[in-house]
């Protein structure tokens, strides 16, 4: 009884501690926020255009199938391939589950803590009959402890945790956007070294050609054996590109194998080598993309969960500085011989409450406070430098296909030219009013201007992938098929 009216004289105590921690300072709650342009600069849509509305923040929205809007089903199949099977992915997965898991031990702390305990002790001379003689004290029970989080301490805690977990799961979805995007690029890239492969075939079967020509003409007495030799070297120059770009091929389908998760030695993508322009569509990007849709990038989204975890953890280290209560109790049965160890006699509790209230740590607690502030300092200065660098890659990605499109038209007047100028060459080369070495000179630049053409296009390509990476998935909760447009 005495225990009881002892405790409850502490709650007018407690009451007093509880309403000084409603005080406690919390950290700067706009600390997550940051300031982004309105839109980028790449992308200023003209008047009437690009109508766009204001992004929901980070993972609330969709990033979309974006890769189907490329219209080719063996990337489709590719990238579904990766997301279940890429080793980077199942251990971003992991490391969620382990997020996850602390989230869960520091939240436990809100509950009281019951164990159950059994034990022995074997003492003498301190029992009531002041009898020296050794006594063996069994005993069995539940002890229970339970600490009120009057100042928030637990609770911070708790939403540090939380916010880890955040951003874990951010990071996992950055880690998958990568995947997905890595594997785009490379099988897109592939695609593309296969239509350049099968581009230097053509030319090597067009100097065989003129090879034959050649010789028969040699052999006529009509030509020296050196217009025989520089052709011949134009042709085995030529395989050696093509060689050039088998081994690249190669390289590229070895890194596609562990992308999806498997061994190169059971992975292979059959080469297309019928066609020179593959039929992958090359979507276009809307005018007039918001800045704001880079809440949705994996990064920045992990970068605001790290600021708002370090501005709860700064909450538990300014909580150090108010008392801590806890309170426990304990009961069950205690006997000095086991078969009265259950009986209503043996019968034993107690409860007990208890307040500590640091004094002197010799600024541990002051050290602990700067040291949680300035792991806030270092999150937000890293978020602010997180969206800076996310409004970059942007920036490039815009500008790279801007100027690629025009790089596009241009070479393409360039592929047009030097293909007429081939053919007047041939039938000229043919009728004899023309050297073989216009013949070959122009044939070297068809071909040149030909794989630029294809490069041009293969880094539009990558272009185009790299700008969905930046924007963190599709550029809108739509289908991306319907922003797609055919292949030149």
């Amino acid at each position: 009884m005495k225990k009881t009216t002892s405790l409850l004289r502490l709650i007018p105590l407690a009451a007093a501690l509880w309403l000084a921690g409603c005080a406690t300072a919390t950290g700067d709650a706009d600390a997550a926020r940051v300031a982004a342009p309105a839109r980028f600069k790449e992308a200023q849509a003209p008047a009437g255009e690009g109508r766009w509305t204001r992004a929901a923040p980070a993972e609330a929205q969709s990033r979309g199938e974006w890769w189907r809007a490329f219209a080719d089903p063996q990337l489709d199949a590719l990238v579904a391939r990766a997301t279940a099977g890429n080793t980077g992915i199942a251990e971003a997965a992991a490391r969620v589950a382990q997020a996850r898991a602390l989230v869960q031990n520091a939240r436990s702390l809100y509950s009281p803590q019951i164990s159950l305990g059994t034990g022995a002790n074997r003492t003498a001379g301190w029992d009531t009959t002041e009898s020296t003689v050794p006594v063996t004290v069994i005993g069995a029970g539940l002890n229970l402890s339970y600490e009120p989080d009057l100042f928030g301490r637990i609770r911070r805690a708790a939403d540090a945790a939380s916010q880890d977990a955040a951003a874990s799961e951010a990071l996992l979805q950055s880690t998958r956007l990568l995947v997905q995007a890595e594997t785009a690029q490379t099988y897109l890239l592939l695609r593309a070294t296969d239509a350049e492969r099968a581009l230097v075939r053509e030319t090597v079967a067009a100097y065989g050609d003129t090879l034959a020509l050649t010789e028969r003409r040699w052999r006529a007495g009509d030509l020296a054996e050196l217009d025989v030799a520089r052709v011949q070297s134009e042709v085995a120059s030529t395989q050696a590109d093509g060689l050039a770009l088998d081994r690249r091929r190669a390289e590229l389908e070895h890194a596609l194998a562990v992308l999806v998760g498997e061994a190169p030695a059971s992975f292979s993508v059959a080469a297309d080598d019928t066609a020179q322009d593959w039929q992958a569509a090359l979507p276009v990007v809307p005018a007039g993309v918001p800045a704001t849709v880079l809440a949705r990038r994996p990064d920045v989204a992990a970068a605001q969960s790290g600021v708002l975890a370090a501005q709860a953890r700064l909450g538990v280290a300014q909580a150090a500085w108010f008392p801590s209560i806890t309170l426990t109790a304990n009961g069950g049965y205690a006997s000095p011989e086991l078969g009265d160890l259950l009986k209503w006699s043996a019968r034993s509790w107690g409860i007990g409450a208890l307040l500590s209230l640091p004094l002197f740590d010799g600024g541990r607690r002051e050290a602990g406070e700067r040291q949680a502030r300035a792991r806030l300092d270092e999150a937000v200065a890293g978020l602010r430098g997180q969206v800076l660098t996310a409004v970059r890659e942007v920036e490039d990605q815009l500008s790279a296909l801007r100027l690629l499109d025009a790089q596009a038209e241009a070479q393409a007047r360039a592929v047009d030219a030097a293909r007429r100028a081939m053919q007047f060459s041939d039938t000229r080369y043919r009728n004899g009013m023309v050297s073989q070495l216009d013949l070959l000179d122009a044939r070297r630049s068809e071909l040149r201007n030909r794989r630029q053409a294809l490069q041009v296009r293969s880094a539009q390509y990558q272009a185009t992938v790299a700008l969905v990476r930046a924007l963190g998935g599709g550029w809108d909760g739509e289908a991306p098929q319907n922003v797609a447009r055919a292949g030149r």
